[in-house]
């Protein structure tokens, strides 16, 4: 399912090759002196511990094992580079919206991922992921006004979307864009995605490709 304006066949293959070459680690950061030098343009993935950010990060890559996967709530506790042959950088954020972590941990990843925010002049978009089962949840409020605060342009893509019945991700489509009314830095339209089957990860491509684009990156 694809919510968001139809992209061409020229911006789908546009996006596999973005995608299409040798992805790798390339830095980790657990605190603001740690942030690797600016390079390109970055593009980074956030949400809910346990929503799929590894699992649509290795999707989009096509690399099973990019991004360490982990059933254990908060195990991600840097920012995570991953750079290709292209300008593109993705960056992987902590997870947040569990409470098994230390409050002064805590307390510091919100410091390093708000400095991270206001101080990335090459941050493109930030994509939110939320889970296409549950749809947005009072921790992922915090998040919206913390994005509409920094001004960093964000977009939502709901994941697991094969996990869930096709008349409840339809509801929560329309429940999530109804809420994103009333957040100005809010990219009006969705992704749904599935890593697992692969649905929606070309128009994630895409979509990547064509913001590339009209930032003069491609």
């Amino acid at each position: 399912m694809n919510v968001t304006r139809p992209f061409t066949s020229a911006e789908i293959e546009a996006g596999r090759k973005l995608f299409a070459g040798d992805w790798q680690f390339a830095a980790a950061a657990g605190s603001l002196e740690a942030l690797p030098v600016m390079r390109g343009i970055e593009i980074a993935v956030a949400g809910r511990s346990n929503v799929g950010k590894s699992s649509l990060i290795n999707a989009l890559t096509g690399r099973r094992a990019l991004a360490r996967i982990s059933h254990t709530p908060g195990r991600t506790q840097e920012l995570i580079f991953f750079s290709g042959p292209s300008r593109l950088t993705l960056v992987d954020m902590p997870g947040y919206g569990y409470a098994a972590a230390a409050k002064t941990k805590i307390k510091a990843w919100t410091e390093l991922i708000h400095a991270f925010l206001f101080g990335r002049t090459n941050l493109a978009r930030v994509y939110l992921l939320v889970d296409a089962r549950h749809g947005l949840k009072p921790t992922d409020a915090e998040v919206l006004e913390s994005l509409d605060k920094a001004a960093v342009n964000y977009q939502i893509v709901l994941t697991k979307a094969d996990a869930a019945r096709d008349a409840d991700v339809a509801a929560r489509v329309s429940a999530t864009k109804a809420a994103l009314a009333e957040h100005p830095a809010a990219h009006p339209e969705l992704l749904v995605t599935s890593a697992r089957s692969g649905s929606g990860i070309p128009e994630l491509r895409a979509a990547m490709a064509r913001l590339i684009k009209e930032r003069g990156g491609g």
